[in-house]
């Protein structure tokens, strides 16, 4: 069965939300230690539904289940660990990067090129609106598939979730030229 790439609509929240939880679990232990992953379980795997308000968050759909999600925004906001007011301005396209947001792929479902046909879909998206850079905090698990598709690595960061609990992470940035992404 292929997947079907359309965008996320309210009534598809709860099986995101399962989605982000079901590939926290699974895919996280490789890079990371067991409280660590529990607290992404928790704190990186929120959906956010402002993402699917703005009509910016993708799913994958095979045979009526959701096995990828998704998106950008244009909303200055990074990641979900970031402070709850931090959403609220939008950016300038001429000046700020759109911001890629919460990739998730279920386990049995990785490297059949979902990952890339959602950012496909963000770049071109962000590219419609103005935006000219996509930035991104990616978590460990990520890191392959943003710079095989042509993000650069800016620098390792160190993500402090609201429990306590330190993620390390990735900051990545790319143009929205399409001859930058790698085959």
């Amino acid at each position: 069965m292929t997947p079907v790439l359309r965008p996320a609509v309210p009534a598809d929240a709860a099986a995101i939300a399962e989605l982000m939880r079901a590939s926290t679990v699974e895919l996280f232990p490789a890079y990371y230690d067991e409280r660590q992953t529990a607290s992404a379980a928790v704190h990186i795997a929120a959906l956010d539904l402002a993402l699917i308000e703005d009509g910016t968050y993708y799913v994958h759909e095979a045979a009526g289940e959701i096995v990828a999600c998704g998106g950008w925004s244009r909303r200055n906001k990074l990641y979900n660990g970031t402070g709850a007011g931090a959403d609220a301005r939008l950016l300038d396209p001429a000046t700020e990067p759109a911001r890629i947001r919460a990739m998730f792929v279920r386990g049995d479902w990785t490297r059949r090129g979902l990952g890339r046909a959602i950012l496909t879909a963000c770049l071109d998206a962000a590219k419609a609106e103005g935006f000219t850079k996509l930035a991104l905090m990616a978590t460990l698990p990520g890191v392959p598939l943003y710079k095989s598709f042509g993000f650069t690595e800016l620098g390792a960061e160190e993500l402090t979730m609201p429990d306590g609990v330190v993620l390390g992470g990735v900051a990545m940035e790319r143009s929205v030229d399409r001859s930058e992404i790698h085959q």
